[in-house]
């Protein structure tokens, strides 16, 4: 592997050249347009749902417009991840001001966190509408969108973390697509990536879709070199009108080094601007990278029963494959909060070969237009979802290094602890979800929702050293839901939700394989969520608007007793209460997005006093986001983007001595799409993100007792162009 010097890395030439080609082109078009008649350029139709929407799929209620929806929900389709560069999921972090970073690493999967809540990469996670395991890397090319629920899930999830859900959706069969994209990603990083769609056959029945790239990687950031490749298919027939049969899958492997975080020294906040941010303290000779490989598909059948009632039925299969490895910092001998002052840390080793995780699911679900009785309407839905998940992983290395590493990244040769000794979590689980739902239409003004799910959880856990016996636990819950709305003008209305949810006080579900507790491997009884929003939503014809306030409880975990005999247990609980605001706004030749937070998030109800009241650990205390799109007149088909991120302070630890400051960054951009072979089109990009190269602490995650400290990503060039013809 080619070594990256301390020297700071300028953009790739490929970058600038792409630049210079759009330049080239834009002059061009501009001087035809001066020089010719208008019927030299052909007429570029572009057929898309709008870029960001204030609904979703997810939600359960069909159709019914997103001002009337009784929570807040958005759908970011593919062309909106494109126009912002969103190459991962963590990426979204800059679109709206509900979503944080929540422990994300390069080289690694995604963690988000919704409303100060981490979502659980078990249980959070949706691919058309099903569960998923999401303890991989998620590939965007084939997806033509994410949809983002936020809240309590109880009525979409039986198990996930309160803070919302994240659906992916699979780009189907549509028509005649052509389109092929190159793109320089970051750093000297280059993807290609090409889109075919058609549809053939009598009355054009059958469909195919077939999505394929491959990425070399080489990110800012040293000793992070990689590649990833994704093939996908998917297929439909339109049997008749009432019935339609869909088939997808997808095949994706990521191999990449991971980058870990910084930390504290000795006990103090490093200066940001002291640390170059693309030291990766990940690096020995040896040093293996991350391989995350996934196949995932469905298949549904949808079917419309008669006038009022249709039927759905999806299966879904996901097998994956990992070798998560890494070389990464942790403490400074008997303090594992933070390095030591000098910068200096103790190095480990961890290895975990041959991971494999299974999820399958199934869901019917019974869907009926509203149905009048006497004098109100109701939309009903019936679904039953079975959800089986399988999480092997065998014993581990996490061995220490026998000497230290210091921040500047260059540290050893030292020789690799091949020992595997270290338990890990054998998880099975299978889940039972009944729930019912009913859109109540009570008069022209009035609405109301209610809703019931009815929960079965078996989990079956044990240590890959099998040095405890297996456990099971099975628990049942029932959970309600209910919302009532009031339309007080045309297109406005004032809501009100109640509902629970089923919480996994941890992600494992279990206590630290690892750690000397007295219940180490032991599953946590699964506890109850709950939340309470308030708000009002409007929608005009350029621009719309929404204003919310919500509180939510979440049960938690923690280390009660002292040692020698610790025990992880339940814990209190986490309430967080918050205020949303979001504006859309189309205003002449300006498309702005607008949203903001502000949180209140403390821990109550502790065995430890001293966390009663304080500030949970990486949660931003407010943020905002605004991104603006403006369409150059004097040159059809040039638009210019700017982007800004501002966020609140967070705490690094929990008795809240230490924090990070909050941060803002401006992003910067432009698109211009151009006429090409008759009715096909050229879409070039360009971005840069942190165009004033600001250093920050992004997010100061706290891992097995460790603060960690990531910083914000310097200045980094994108540039691409997407041929459609």
């Amino acid at each position: 592997m080619l070594q990256k010097t301390n020297q700071a890395r300028h953009p790739s030439g490929a970058a600038l050249t792409l630049l210079a080609s759009l330049v080239c082109s834009t002059v061009g078009s501009a001087h035809a347009q001066t020089d010719t008649s208008a019927e030299a350029l052909p007429t570029v139709t572009v057929k898309a749902t709008s870029p960001r929407v204030n609904q979703a799929s997810i939600t359960g209620f069909g159709d019914t417009p997103a001002w009337q929806l009784p929570m807040q929900a958005q759908t970011f389709s593919s062309t909106a991840l494109k126009n912002n560069g969103v190459q991962r999921l963590s990426d979204l972090t800059s679109l709206d001001a509900s979503i944080s970073d929540s422990y994300n690493a390069q080289g690694y999967w995604d963690f988000l966190s919704v409303r100060g809540f981490t979502l659980d990469n078990a249980y959070n996670y949706r691919r058309e509408g099903l569960p998923i395991i999401a303890e991989t890397s998620i590939p965007l090319d084939n997806k033509d969108g994410i949809e983002v629920l936020k809240g309590t899930s109880g009525m979409q999830a039986g198990v996930s973390s309160p803070g919302g859900l994240v659906n992916y959706l699979v780009k189907r069969p549509t028509g005649h697509v052509r389109s092929a994209t190159l793109a320089f990603t970051g750093g000297s990083s280059v993807l290609g990536a090409v889109d075919l769609s058609e549809r053939f056959g009598v009355g054009q029945a059958f469909g195919l879709r077939l999505n394929a790239a491959y990425e070399h990687l080489d990110p800012n950031e040293r000793y992070a070199d990689g590649k990833r490749h994704l093939l996908a298919l998917a297929t439909d027939w339109r049997v008749n009108t009432s019935n339609l049969l869909e088939f997808e899958i997808e095949r994706s492997r990521r191999q990449q080094a991971s980058v870990p975080g910084f930390s504290l020294l000795g006990g103090t906040l490093p200066a940001a601007n002291t640390i170059n941010p693309d030291i990766n303290l990940n690096h020995q000779p040896w040093a293996m990278p991350v391989v995350m490989e996934a196949t995932t598909g469905t298949l549904r059948w949808t079917s419309q029963l008669n006038a009022d009632w249709g039927l759905t039925t999806t299966y879904g299969i996901q097998q994956l494959y990992s070798d998560d490895r890494t070389v990464f910092p942790f403490g400074c001998g008997s303090s594992l909060a933070s390095y030591c002052s000098d910068g200096t840390f103790d190095v480990y080793d961890y290895q975990s070969e041959a991971e494999k995780r299974i999820s399958q699911a199934l869901n019917i679900a019974l869907q009926s237009k509203p149905i009048k009785v006497g004098g109100t309407a109701h939309a009903l839905r019936l679904a039953a979802l079975r959800t089986s998940q399988r999480t092997d992983l065998n014993s581990s290395a996490f061995n220490p290094l026998s000497g230290p590493g210091n921040i500047s990244g260059e540290f050893g040769p030292y020789a690799r602890n091949p020992l595997i000794t270290t338990a890990q979590h054998i998880r099975h689980l299978k889940n039972t979800e009944l729930s019912v739902s009913d859109a109540i239409t009570l008069s022209d003004q009035w609405h109301a929702w209610l809703g019931l799910r009815h929960t079965q959880l078996h989990r079956y856990v044990a240590l890959s050293t099998q040095s405890l016996a297996g456990k099971t636990a099975e628990q049942t819950f029932t959970t309600p839901w209910a919302a009532l709305g009031y339309t007080f003008a045309p297109k406005r209305q004032v809501y009100a939700s109640w509902g629970e949810g089923v919480e996994s006080p941890n992600a494992p579900d279990t206590t630290p394989a690892f750690a000397a507790y007295a219940n180490a491997g032991e599953p946590l009884p699964a506890q109850k969520s709950r939340q309470f929003e308030i708000g009002v939503k409007g929608q005009e014809t350029e621009w719309g608007w929404a204003l919310n306030a919500f509180q939510i409880h979440r049960p938690q975990a923690g280390t009660i007793n002292t040692l020698p005999d610790p025990t992880y247990t339940l814990d209190g609980q986490a309430v967080h209460t918050g205020l949303e605001g979001q504006l859309q706004s189309h205003w002449g030749p300006w498309d702005l997005n607008a949203s903001a937070m502000l949180l209140h998030a403390e821990r109550q109800g502790s065995a430890n006093a001293q966390l009663n009241g304080k500030q949970p650990v990486n949660v931003p205390d407010y943020t905002f986001k605004l991104s603006a799109d403006y369409k150059v007149a004097m040159l059809q088909g040039l638009t210019l983007q700017g982007q800004l991120v501002h966020e609140g302070r967070r705490m690094v630890l929990e008795d809240n001595s230490i924090s990070i400051p909050a941060w803002s960054r401006v992003d910067t951009g432009l698109r211009y799409v151009q006429g090409w072979r008759q009715q096909g089109a050229l879409t070039w990009r360009l971005g840069i993100k942190n165009l004033f190269d600001t250093r920050a602490w992004r997010e100061a995650p706290l891992q097995f007792n460790h603060a960690y400290l990531f910083p914000l990503a310097r200045r980094t060039v994108t540039a691409s162009v997407q041929a459609d013809f």
